[in-house]
């Protein structure tokens, strides 16, 4: 890759930043798979990685080697899906324990993963909204609001209303 395609790229040039990135993407997808070990992360990262270099591109000044700045921008991506992926395990996890949903169910019967997220999914529009936005991406009550254009006692009421339905679809589900 050479300097005057970098220039142009960080310049604006869409031709020379399409350059950019066709030159860097292996780099970028093989920094992100050895760094979380998944195909299917690695191009995630690299999809994102890309996205960010296009918003990120003007800001480089050359201070270091591009590929450095290049293999930063990849690793806070990486940093970035992987908190993303252990926060929304552990919502999903605590949404999959809450007592509220399963206590009807004997231990052999306790089928909570999947079963729980396809119910989440047949919820009304903002019951279901409110649910993802908490429990799967792990928003507070605030920002679901600001998402949902409401206020946080309405999410809190979306939330307390899927309990409800998800509670009741269970049982139906377990006769």
């Amino acid at each position: 890759m050479s300097a005057e395609i970098l220039d142009k790229a960080c310049q604006g040039d869409r031709n020379a930043f399409s350059a950019l990135v066709a030159a860097h993407y292996d780099f970028i997808h093989a920094v992100a798979w050895r760094w979380c070990g998944s195909e299917s992360d690695a191009e995630d990262i690299a999809q994102d990685v890309c996205i960010r270099l296009g918003k990120a591109i003007r800001s480089f000044k050359g201070q270091s080697a591009f590929r450095t700045w290049l293999y930063t921008l990849t690793l806070n991506a990486v940093r970035d899906h992987q908190r993303q992926s252990s926060r929304r395990r552990r919502d999903q996890d605590r949404l999959a324990n809450d007592p509220i949903f399963f206590s009807h169910l004997e231990p052999e019967e306790d089928d909570r993963g999947d079963w729980l997220w396809a119910a989440v999914r047949r919820l009304p529009e903002k019951q279901r909204d409110a649910v993802l936005l908490v429990h799967s991406e792990g928003l507070s009550h605030a920002a679901a609001a600001g998402i949902l254009d409401c206020s946080e006692n309405t999410v809190s009421w979306h939330l307390h209303e899927a309990r409800k339905r998800l509670k009741d679809l269970l049982k139906k589900e377990a006769v």
